[in-house]
């Protein structure tokens, strides 16, 4: 679709409507093969069958950057691993080399591929939301995309467990590529919860993550989502986070405030935003408030 054509212009407002509305949308986008998805998921299989002393090596001084494994602070049923600057080959070829004593060159090739098109779409998308505010520049982060692949066990039988507890996104935005079995739930409304079922298999999850919320001086909305896990099939999804390097300051263009829109955040350093919302004061605040805890120009 070319750029500036009425069509492009009807799908950017759609976006940013999903956006600011429910804070998530689901893309259905062929660019990115079933054949590299099921090859992703096949490979993420071998993943966790790694010994532990291995998976540890997948260290991170950076939340949730690095390998986590069933614990009572997140899930008995989860287990994550952290790649991040995905996009780089050397980056995913130096964590498959401390996984496997032979670096496994097609686990290298199938994730650094999926990465770099997760993160081609996820610029799609920014555009695209650039274009439908009419936004003469871009939005300027240098970012690198963190890939987590996570593993979701079954329950017990007849059992409805979490996942991963309800949050909002700490990082600028997230794209979630699953393995068609549900368990992704956002809330709508206060307290309703939706299960996101029978999505395509083309489909990605786009969320909008808090500080993506401040850049839009509030327009976009950071939504809170969970894993809640039935029936008898463990859930495998991959993640492509967008992470602003250190220094990256979010603030909002000037063409966002205005009388009806007078600034709800100071501007801020993101890396300051995600340590504090993982600190040991943020466990005591909503994740869904943190964001107003940390960046609020007017007190609570």
């Amino acid at each position: 679709m070319e750029r500036k054509t009425e069509g492009w212009n009807s799908l950017c407002k759609r976006v940013r409507e999903a956006c600011e509305i429910f804070g998530c949308f689901e893309v259905v986008y062929k660019k990115i093969s079933t054949k590299v998805r099921e090859d992703a998921f096949e490979l993420m299989k071998e993943l966790v069958k790694v010994p532990v002393e291995r998976k540890q090596k997948n260290a991170s001084p950076l939340p949730y950057h690095g390998w986590v494994g069933p614990c009572e602070q997140v899930s008995l049923l989860y287990e994550g691993f952290g790649v991040r600057d995905a996009s780089n080959y050397d980056s995913v070829k130096n964590f498959a080399q401390l996984m496997w004593p032979d670096g496994h060159p097609q686990f290298s090739d199938t994730i650094h591929t999926l990465a770099t098109q997760m993160e081609e779409l996820n610029k799609l998308i920014w555009l695209m939301l650039i274009d439908s505010y009419g936004l003469e520049e871009s939005l300027k982060m240098i970012y690198k995309t963190l890939v987590r692949m996570m593993k979701y066990m079954a329950p017990p039988p007849g059992e409805y467990k979490s996942g991963l507890h309800s949050h909002t996104d700490k990082l600028a935005s997230t794209l979630i590529c699953e393995d068609q079995i549900s368990g992704l739930e956002v809330e709508v409304n206060d307290s309703q919860w939706i299960k996101l079922s029978n999505l395509s298999p083309s489909s990605f999850i786009f969320v909008v993550g808090d500080p993506l919320k401040a850049w839009s001086n509030g327009r976009l909305k950071s939504v809170n989502h969970k894993v809640m896990m039935s029936g008898d099939k463990d859930r495998y999804s991959i993640a492509a986070f967008v992470i602003p390097n250190e220094g990256t300051i979010i603030k909002s263009p000037k063409e966002f405030i205005d009388d009806q829109h007078p600034r709800p955040f100071k501007d801020f350093d993101f890396m300051d935003f995600f340590h504090f919302a993982f600190s040991d004061l943020a466990k005591l605040i909503d994740s869904g408030e943190q964001l107003q805890a940390f960046a609020s120009l007017h007190s609570l």
